[in-house]
């Protein structure tokens, strides 16, 4: 897992919970990373496919929208 587990806590709280589990807190964490990892491929394939080597935050503005 590369996302820390304090900061998904807080994402958590900022929708209203009071309390959390350790497990909710992992696997939001682990949906997250999932997520981010789908929305990164496709942005690489968008940066291949306009030849460029840097993945720009509009990459993965349009990736996550085709998703």
């Amino acid at each position: 897992m590369e996302l820390s587990l304090a900061p998904v806590g807080r994402i958590i709280k900022s929708a209203g919970a009071e309390r959390i589990s350790s497990d909710a807190k992992k696997y939001l964490a682990n949906m997250l990373e999932e997520y981010a990892k789908k929305v990164s491929a496709e942005a690489v394939k968008l940066c291949e496919y306009a030849n460029r080597e840097t993945v720009s935050a509009e990459d993965i503005k349009l990736a996550a929208k085709r998703l």
